[in-house]
C-alpha cells in the first residue's frame, strides 16, 4: 500500500484511516471490528476527517501506548502485525505512517468494556446480545447443538434410534448411559434436572419438529429456469422432508435422485456411456452439506432445494461458518454442527472432513460442468450447482443398433457383473472376490477413489492399485485424468 492509495482510498469494509490523536481504547474498537469481520489495514497517522498525512515519528508516547492497544484493549488480544511506511507530512518534513494489519479472527473479541463489535462497511457497528451470540455460533466458540431444548425430556428420545447408533460406534451400555456419557447429549442442570440438547432432539428424537418445526428439508422444482409467483406460478413439484436429520438426508436424496435425468450415448471408445444432469455424489454432498451445517437457531425457515431446467440451487439457513469464504472454500473445513456432522459420517453420509466440496468442484469440472457459486442473502446462503453440459456429441440415435435389453443394461447396469465373469470365462481367466468388489463399486460410483476402495474392501491401497492394474484394458477403462476422469467398465 503507498501513500497515494491511503490518502485516496475510501474506508471500507478492510480499511480505515486514524489520527495518532486517537484514544487507544478508541482504536481497540475499530481493531476488533476487523478482527470480527474480515480483518482489514488500519493507516495510523492520516487525520479520517480530513486525509492530511499528519506522521508518528514526533509522538512516540503516543505511537506506545497505541501499539499496545491490541494487547491492553482487546479481548482476546488480537495479534496484529506493524509495518512503517515513509512518507513527507502536512508540514513538508521526512515522516512516517503506521500500518497496523488486522486479520480475521476465529474468536470473538470485545473491548475492555466487554462490548463485542463488527465491521460493516466503513463502520464499526456494536452488536446486540443476539447478533454476539450469532458470531459465537459462526466462529465456533460456542455451538447451538449444545445447548438444552426448552420442554424436552427422555420420553421425547427413540431409544431404538440411539440403540443403533450406539452399536455403529461400538458402545457396549445402555442407550440412555450412551446418551448421559457422550457428547453432551443428556446433562443435569444446576436444579437436578435433565437437559436434552438441540443435536440429541434432531438425531434421535421422535419428533424433532414439535421443537423445531422448520427444521425440515423442502424440495421444489420449477419449470424452465426462473422462479416465478402468482398466477404464472410455475412450480410442478414440491415436497417436504421431516424427521431426524438422517431421515430427512435419506428420504431427500432419495428422492432428488428421482428427478435426474440420465442421458446414454455411444462414446468415442465405441462403448455406451451414461451421463447425469448432476453426478450422484454431487447430490449426496450438498445435501449432507446443507444438514450438516445449516444454522438450527434460525427458526424461520428451512432447507430448500429448488430444480430448475439448468441448475439446483440449495438454500441454507445461515451464512458461510467461521473462516470459510467463496475463495477458500474447496479446502478449508468448518462444521457448525460438529455432532451432526460426526452422527452422519458413522453412517458414510460424510466420507472424510473438509473433502466434500473441493470434490463437488472437481465431478463438476470432470462432468464439463461450472463450479458452484455461493452467494449468502440477508441470513440464507445460496450454493447454485449448474447442470451438467455433455461432452461428447455422438449420441445413440437410430442409426445405432440398440437392442431393447442392450438399452436397459446401459440404463440401470443390470447384468454388467454378469456379463464381466462371461468375458472372463471366454478369456480363461477367474476373477477374485476382491476384483469383482472393485468392478462392482466403480459401476456403483465411477469416480470412486482407490483411498474409499480401500475402506469398502477392506485392503490397502497398494493392492487396490495392483488390482486395477490387472483388470486395465481387459475390464476397465480409465476415462480423463487421474484427478477428475472417472472409471468405465468394459464388458464386451
Amino acid at each position: 500500500m503507498t501513500i497515494q492509495e491511503i490518502t485516496t482510498r475510501k474506508e471500507d469494509q478492510t480499511f480505515d484511516c486514524k489520527s495518532i490523536q486517537i484514544d487507544p481504547k478508541a482504536l481497540a474498537v475499530t481493531i476488533v471490528a476487523f478482527a470480527n469481520a474480515d480483518g482489514g489495514v488500519i493507516a495510523i497517522g492520516v487525520s479520517d476527517k480530513t486525509r492530511k498525512i499528519e506522521g508518528i515519528d514526533q509522538h512516540t508516547e503516543k505511537l506506545n501506548e497505541l501499539l499496545r492497544a491490541p494487547f491492553d484493549f482487546c479481548n482476546p488480544s488480537v495479534p496484529v502485525t506493524c509495518s512503517y511506511l515513509p512518507c513527507t507530512d502536512k508540514e513538508g518534513n521526512d515522516n512516517r505512517v503506521l500500518l497496523m494489519q488486522v486479520p480475521a479472527s476465529m474468536y470473538l473479541h470485545t473491548n475492555q468494556a466487554d462490548e463485542a463489535f463488527m465491521r460493516v462497511g466503513d463502520k464499526s457497528r456494536k452488536l446486540g446480545f443476539d447478533e454476539r451470540v450469532q458470531l459465537m455460533y459462526d466462529k465456533g466458540e460456542r455451538f447451538y447443538e449444545d445447548t438444552a431444548v426448552y420442554g424436552a425430556t427422555i420420553d421425547d428420545i427413540d431409544m431404538n434410534a440411539v440403540a443403533e447408533y450406539a452399536q455403529i460406534v461400538g458402545y457396549g451400555k445402555t442407550p440412555l448411559e450412551y446418551l448421559r456419557e457422550n457428547n453432551g447429549f443428556v446433562t443435569t442442570n444446576k436444579k437436578g434436572e435433565e437437559d436434552v440438547s438441540v443435536a440429541c432432539i434432531l438425531l434421535f428424537g421422535k419428533d424433532p419438529q414439535r421443537f423445531f418445526p422448520r427444521s425440515r428439508t423442502r424440495f421444489i422444482r420449477y419449470e424452465g429456469v426462473d422462479e416465478r409467483v402468482g398466477a404464472e406460478m410455475n412450480v410442478i413439484k414440491d415436497v417436504i422432508f421431516e424427521g431426524t436429520i438422517l431421515n430427512q438426508v435419506q428420504k431427500t436424496i432419495e428422492f432428488i435422485e428421482t428427478q435426474v435425468r440420465e442421458h446414454t450415448f455411444l462414446g468415442q471408445h465405441g462403448q455406451f456411456i451414461t451421463r447425469r444432469d448432476y453426478p450422484k455424489f454431487v447430490i449426496q454432498e450438498m445435501v449432507v452439506n446443507s444438514c450438516c451445517h445449516r444454522a438450527h437457531n434460525i427458526k424461520g425457515t428451512e432447507i430448500q432445494v429448488k430444480m430448475f431446467d439448468d441448475r439446483l440451487v440449495f438454500e441454507t439457513p445461515g451464512k458461510l461458518p467461521g473462516q470459510v469464504k467463496p475463495s477458500n472454500i474447496r479446502d478449508t473445513h468448518f462444521s457448525r454442527n460438529p455432532k451432526i456432522a460426526a452422527f452422519l459420517k458413522a453412517y458414510h453420509y460424510v466420507k472424510e472432513f473438509g473433502e466434500g466440496m473441493d470434490r463437488i468442484c472437481r465431478e463438476q469440472e470432470a462432468n464439463g460442468a461450472a463450479a458452484p457459486t455461493f452467494r449468502t442473502d440477508d441470513f440464507i446462503l445460496k450454493i447454485t450447482v449448474p447442470k451438467v453440459t455433455e461432452m461428447v456429441t455422438e449420441k445413440v440415435s437410430e442409426s445405432v443398433n440398440v437392442t431393447e435389453n442392450t438399452r436397459k443394461v446401459i440404463e440401470k447396469n443390470d447384468g454388467v457383473i454378469e456379463k464381466v465373469i462371461e468375458k472372463a470365462a471366454l478369456l480363461n481367466e477367474k476373477l477374485t472376490e476382491n476384483r469383482i468388489l472393485i468392478i462392482k463399486l466403480m459401476i456403483e460410483d465411477p469416480y470412486i477413489s482407490k483411498s474409499e476402495l480401500s475402506k469398502h474392501i477392506g485392503i490397502s491401497e497398494n493392492s487396490i492399485s495392483r488390482n486395477i492394474e490387472a483388470l486395465r484394458g481387459k475390464y476397465l477403462r480409465r476415462v480423463g485424468p487421474d484427478k477428475g476422469g472417472f472409471w468405465e467398465v468394459i464388458y464386451d
